[in-house]
């Protein structure tokens, strides 16, 4: 069985996909800014992914 942790405030997703758009003319793809960001906030690629997809 995985180990879920609490989900992240609509407040930090939020500003997770501002990073993601604001940040994504400095990576080579809009992957590698999310994972960039996903570093940066203490989550995986797939959670920002999931909100910028939203």
């Amino acid at each position: 069985m995985t180990k879920r942790t609490a989900p992240f405030s609509p407040e930090v997703r939020e500003r997770a996909v501002r990073m993601v758009r604001d940040h994504e003319g400095e990576h080579g793809s809009q992957w590698s800014a999310i994972q960039s960001i996903a570093a940066k906030i203490g989550c995986s690629g797939e959670t920002v992914w999931d909100s910028v997809a939203q």
